[in-house]
């Protein structure tokens, strides 16, 4: 019986150990990935390496989840490169993870049960590197607001004369848990307040950490959520966009490189003799394939796609 139970735990251990690092689970499109010297569209399911550099567009979102049981989720406009990625160190259990934005606002958020994994994860958001052992943190490289706005969500006054100056400025924002933030060659300090921010303004000194109005931290967070029924796919849809149906095969490719170009998944479907079917596949729902069908309606020769399963 012990043997039998020995067995079933080297089982279970091969099978944890064979899951990918990182996977993509549902895109809000556009959105892509560069590889070496390739570029495609993400799309759920695809497994991430190191190296790679995800890319989002307008009204783009993306999430992923890690093999430790976080979440990543990018908003629009956001570029984000992933190195460092391992499940084992010295032949222990532990998920490790680089992760670099260059541009937009992301959020990192473990679960309950995934806080009790062990994790070596450090974001680098402009001149700062957050070191993450398990927590919710949201940040943005390319943060814009008046300096009134900044001031409410700082609750504090700043040195600047003209409130309605629009500031430029990244920041960190620690919904829950703890973090250590080292900015430049400043010594490294711990962030351990739920709902405090720190700001690095545009070529100006990081302000103090200060904290953020449950308004300003919904608005923020909101940034990076796929919202159901706006067209994301994700990972198990089963509903489909058919686009367009094209009279050859030069045509279907035509069209599927525009498409994928794009930052859009599209996928051939060979409907027998010269008839070809352009379409997106993994829409969780009606309303999600509905919205992404008006999205592209009029755009790449699209004129009147349909939905179904």
């Amino acid at each position: 019986m012990k043997l039998f139970y020995a067995l079933c735990g080297l089982l279970l251990a091969s099978t944890a150990w064979a899951m990918p690092d990182m996977l993509v689970d549902g895109v809000k499109m556009p959105a892509w990935v560069e590889r070496g010297a390739q570029r495609f569209p993400l799309s759920p399911g695809m497994a991430l390496k190191n190296g790679d550099t995800l890319l989002t567009g307008q009204d783009a979102r993306v999430l992923l989840n890690a093999a430790d049981g976080s979440a990543i989720k990018l908003g629009e406009n956001a570029r984000l490169q992933i190195s460092g990625l391992a499940q084992q160190r010295d032949g222990r259990s532990l998920f490790s993870a680089a992760l670099e934005v260059a541009k937009g606002a992301f959020r990192f958020t473990t679960s309950v049960l995934s806080r009790l994994q062990a994790r070596d994860v450090t974001v680098r958001v402009a001149g700062a590197t957050a070191g993450i052992r398990g927590t919710d943190v949201w940040g943005k490289v390319g943060a814009r607001m008046s300096v009134s706005a900044l001031e409410k969500a700082l609750g504090k006054s700043l040195d600047v004369a003209d409130k309605e100056a629009k500031m430029d400025f990244d920041t960190v924002c620690l919904i829950e848990g703890k973090i250590s933030i080292t900015h430049g060659s400043e010594a490294p300090f711990v962030m351990d307040q739920p709902q405090t921010f720190y700001v690095m303004p545009k070529g100006a000194a990081p302000l103090p950490v200060g904290g953020l109005s449950a308004e300003q931290l919904a608005k923020w967070t909101a940034e990076t959520e796929i919202i159901a029924g706006q067209g994301a796919a994700r990972s198990g849809g089963k509903w489909k966009v058919h686009l367009l149906t094209a009279g050859s095969e030069r045509d279907a490719l035509a069209a599927y490189d525009e498409l994928r170009g794009a930052g859009y998944s599209a996928r051939i479907q060979s409907l027998g003799g010269e008839q070809y079917r352009l379409r997106i596949t993994q829409l969780p729902s009606r309303a999600d394939a509905e919205a992404l069908a008006r999205e592209l309606t009029g755009r790449m020769g699209i004129t009147a796609p349909t939905v179904g399963r």
